[in-house]
């Protein structure tokens, strides 16, 4: 085994792999940016070295610095986690030139995958289904927009390379393919450096469900199915394992051609072969088809390993060391059902646009796995993936593990970043998929439902208010007290742009009289908590500076009102069009004088490894552009302004 390790990685991946290597005796060492300097995964650490700037290509991506680093520390084998260059064979090649051990497949075996056409004829050869479409080289509009006639309409267009959504447009009529292939190869060579595409038919009915693998070079076994089909802007959301509704005959034959399709590229480590499934009709043996095989660890790989009971990072430091497979496949057996959460920092009715900003308050629930690689403190920026932690609930029903995944994201309490969590709570008790009624459509055949902010209720006001004027806390024996009469102190607060007054009157150190808009509560304090009649107000209150948060299921933020901000900010011009985070312009695509229509594109922002289009909100002329393609803004960065035509 090896006795030192370098993590080519950042965020919870990296703090993962750490926590693997520290159990089997492994030191470990961290590489990391300008911007990660104070990060979680390099304090968990044996060692860290700075690698360059915050963009990944100055840090991340290069190759030779993190080489160099595992040479200076004494590392012999590289972990790459997931992302930045775990799936490069270039990168493979140098590791192993340098004569270090790359823990993970080689090289030929993830260039064997790395292009989607070329893996499809692969599989077709050794007897894996495939999607029909086209996967050839023509890469003429013209000539893909006739293939995408025959194949028939709804058709997929896909990025050969890479993956996470990144390249990918769902086109349902010819009238929309060339803007839609346009698009597909922009962010295709933004984000992987080949702008190829491959046109598949689109499954009306579609669930992705993919099998894990894992292979010493010769031989490989599969340890059972993940179901990851609720998903927004093609990227996952939540996932769980096994798939609801697998029968032992579709599993079967799933988890035979995952491992052809591993044994076909003499594949080595932990792999993912990813299936498109007819969902229309149940799971049948004839009804799924090879997507593509991410040749590394999956960012939703905890829910196999609470299945299976499982660790796949030490397995990957075991097979990479030269030891024989762990385990035979009639070893592999599946226990209870296990979900995993995404958390990230978005905002969600927005559209999911990626959130920045300083992380005030972390709390996550002791009763389920948690993979983070932050802390309070920690600042959330517009170089990395925003992904903030997973969380991982396992029960021996998918009933109970459903429930146990509700009540962990009620107990997530997370302040001073805009997050997804109550998206993801009001998913998680969603009617469909709580019947096991699943599709990669579902998020947005719910979108409005699932997007709704929740509002907090009288009672949740009535807590932010005595938090606000520091009430919250028991209060001592004579805080009621006055000369002249009962204490009444007065708050104005604001909730989803609402703005309303509280008024509390303190009678006694063990009772207050509230008063809002429209309601009264009278609150008695009683064994260590304010109660309300029978209701105990279980809520926890985070402050900072004038954002305050209710924590009682959900998170409910208000703001201790400032009148002369608010008066401050409303001169603001509604004509401005400014950057919602920080990122680069990809493209402006405006110019002073040129008449607009509410809906035109205006310019193209990328930001967090996603491209995102501003368009015009009414019709107007472009009146004056503050910005240029390639410019680096910050969030609120005034890029035009328009004008009336």
């Amino acid at each position: 085994m090896f006795e030192r390790i370098l993590i080519a990685n950042r965020g919870e991946i990296a703090c993962r792999v750490i926590r693997s290597a520290r159990a089997n005796g492994i030191a470990t060492v961290a590489v990391y940016s300008d911007a990660d300097a104070d990060a979680l995964h390099v304090a968990l650490a044996d060692r860290a070295v700075c690698i360059g700037g915050a963009a990944p290509a100055d840090s991340y991506l290069r190759a030779d610095a993190i080489i160099s680093a595992a040479l200076e520390t004494g590392a012999q084998a590289i972990h790459p986690g997931y992302g930045f260059l775990s799936e490069n064979p270039d990168f493979v090649e140098a590791v192993e030139a340098a004569g270090l051990v790359f823990i993970g497949p080689s090289s030929d075996a993830i260039r064997a995958m790395g292009l989607k056409d070329a893996a499809k004829a692969l599989m077709e050869k050794a007897g894996v289904p495939v999607v029909p479409g086209y996967h050839g080289d023509n890469q003429d509009p013209g000539y893909l927009a006739e293939q995408a006639e025959q194949i028939g309409y709804p058709v997929l267009i896909k990025a050969v390379a890479g993956g996470g959504g990144k390249g990918m447009r769902l086109v349902e009529a010819p009238e929309e393919f060339a803007e839609a292939l346009d698009s597909a190869q922009s962010e295709a060579q933004t984000a992987f450096g080949n702008p190829a595409v491959l046109v598949e038919k689109y499954i009306l009915k579609p669930r992705h469900i993919e099998v894990q693998v894992f292979g010493d070079g010769t031989s490989a076994v599969h340890l059972f199915e993940r179901d990851c089909s609720l998903q927004r802007r093609h990227q996952k959301v939540i996932e769980e394992a096994p798939a609801p509704g697998m029968t032992p005959e579709t599993r079967a034959a799933m988890g035979a051609a995952a491992i052809r399709a591993a044994e076909a590229i003499g594949y080595k480590g932990a792999g993912t072969v990813e299936f498109i499934v007819d969902g229309s009709n149940g799971l049948r043996p004839d009804g799924f088809w090879f997507m593509e095989m991410n040749t590394r660890l999956q960012v939703e790989h905890p829910v196999t390993e609470a299945i299976t009971g499982v660790d796949l990072v030490e397995w990957q430091l075991r097979v990479a060391a030269g030891e024989p497979l762990p385990a035979m496949q009639e070893d592999l057996s599946i226990t209870g059902h296990a979900f995993e959460a995404r958390i990230y920092a978005e905002d969600v009715p927005a559209g999911f646009l990626p959130a920045t900003g300083q992380l005030t308050h972390v709390d996550f629930p002791r009763t389920a796995r948690t993979d983070s690689g932050v802390r309070a403190g920690d600042v959330i920026s517009p170089w990395y993936d925003p992904m903030i932690a997973k969380l991982v609930v396992h029960g021996p029903t998918r009933e109970i593990a459903l429930r146990q995944l509700d009540h962990a994201l009620r107990q997530t309490k997370l302040a001073g970043v805009t997050t997804n969590t109550s998206f993801l709570r009001l998913l998680s008790v969603q009617p469909d998929f709580v019947a096991g009624d699943v599709d990669t459509g579902l998020i947005a055949r719910h979108l409005d439902v699932l997007s709704a902010q929740p509002v907090a209720c009288t009672k949740a006001r009535t807590v932010a208010a005595l938090a606000a004027l520091d009430l919250f806390e028991p209060l001592p024996a004579q805080a009621g007290f006055s000369l002249w009469g009962d204490l009444s102190r007065r708050v104005t607060l604001t909730h989803q742009d609402e703005t309303f007054d509280m008024l509390l009157r303190v009678v006694s150190a063990d009772h207050i009289e509230a008063e809002g808009p429209d309601f009264q509560w009278s609150l008695r304090h009683r064994g260590g908590d304010w109660w309300i009649g029978d209701t105990r107000l279980a809520a926890t209150v985070y402050r900072d500076s004038t954002e305050l948060v209710v924590f009682w299921g959900n998170g409910y933020r208000f703001e201790v009102f400032d009148p002369l901000a608010s008066a401050a900010e409303a001169g603001g011009d509604p004509d401005l069009i400014a950057a919602p985070m920080p990122g680069l312009v990809k493209l402006m695509a405006a110019a002073v004088g040129q008449q607009v229509a509410k809906g035109d594109r205006l310019a193209v922002l990328e930001a967090m490894k996603m491209e995102h289009s501003l368009t015009a909100p009414r019709d107007g002329v472009v009146a004056e552009v503050m910005s240029e393609t390639g410019a680096q803004v910050e969030a609120g960065a005034i890029l035009l302004r328009l004008a009336e035509l």
